[in-house]
């Protein structure tokens, strides 16, 4: 991959120009859709459902949630569909095929930085004062969703090209997946309801990479007697987090090799 990062950026850039060709608001849209999620979630939840009452800064917990989880999404969502969005280049010329899914990653990184500045932001403002461990794990969660992401698009990337129903199956997994990682709620809620399946829920990297996020920006703008009502999950950077690097890196392996088996077809197939 390293010795094709010419032709990688150039997709990357060719990406962002597609994306925003004929676009008013352009590169805000970045910030406008994290936005107007976050006013949705917050008025239904926060507000009307109460939980700001039983989660101090329930604001910036919210919103962690949501920007991590975007990139996500966003990532997965245009791996899966870069394949055949590129039919015709692909058609045309050969060129590793892995940085189509790749480039789709790296757009939604840049996507992703103008959303931490804002929550960045939030942060300072509510008292924010991380520490450098926590800084430090912020980039190891967003690596790790970043190889999640890569290997899931390889994956379905590929299957896409021969069944069409993978980009559905993608959008059901991706409309879950705000509920399936604590997002919206906190931890614990899921903890009294398992019981001692709670690992079962752990066990998605997607579920410890949102608990740092909350651990690195939501804690520090709590009292202490406020980080009582919510602890940190037990065990999750001595154990959950290499646990789900484990099998990130596993899918992305996964990704990778069924990936290069199907695209020597890819242009016939497209």
């Amino acid at each position: 991959m390293y010795s094709n990062r010419f032709l990688l950026k150039l997709l990357v850039r060719k990406e962002i120009k597609v994306r925003y060709r004929g676009s008013v608001l352009g590169l805000l849209w970045s910030y406008v859709k994290p936005l107007m999620q976050f006013l949705i979630y917050f008025v239904a939840l926060g507000i009307f459902l109460n939980l700001q009452h039983g989660t101090p800064n329930y604001s910036i917990y919210l919103f962690a949630g949501i920007v991590f989880v975007n990139f996500f999404t966003e990532s997965l969502g245009n791996a899966t569909r870069s394949i055949l969005d590129n039919r015709d280049l692909i058609r045309k010329i050969y060129l590793p095929r892995e940085l189509f899914p790749v480039a789709t990653v790296l757009v939604s990184a840049a996507h992703f930085l103008p959303q931490l500045a804002v929550l960045v932001g939030a942060c300072l403002l509510a008292g924010w004062q991380p520490s450098l461990i926590q800084l430090l794990m912020v980039i190891v969660a967003f690596i790790m969703v970043a190889i999640l992401a890569t290997g899931l698009g390889l994956l379905f990337g590929a299957a896409n090209v021969y069944f069409r129903d993978s980009e559905n199956i993608v959008d059901m997994i991706l409309m879950v997946v705000t509920w399936a990682s604590p997002v919206l709620y906190i931890w614990t809620m899921v903890q009294r309801v398992m019981g001692p399946w709670y690992w079962v829920y752990q066990m998605n990297p997607l579920t410890v990479g949102v608990e740092i996020f909350h651990w690195a920006f939501w804690y520090p703008t709590l009292t202490a007697d406020q980080i009582g009502l919510a602890p940190l999950p037990p065990d999750l950077l001595g154990f959950w987090l290499p646990v789900a690097i484990a099998i990130s890196v596993a899918i992305l392996f996964l990704g990778q090799s069924v990936f290069r088996k199907l695209s020597i077809h890819f242009a016939q197939e497209l």
